[in-house]
């Protein structure tokens, strides 16, 4: 079962990586990079 979580995970890095090439999703992760640290930034 380790071994098939680690493809699991090897595999949707992957994935993210490969999305994260395309300009609309880098804006996009950018975006959500920047709400994410805002709302932490109003907790603390």
């Amino acid at each position: 079962m380790g071994m098939l979580s680690g493809l699991l995970k090897g595999a949707a890095a992957q994935k993210l990586i490969a999305a994260a090439r395309k300009p609309e999703n880098q804006a996009k992760a950018k975006r959500f990079i920047a709400d994410a640290r805002a709302k932490r930034g109003r907790k603390g």
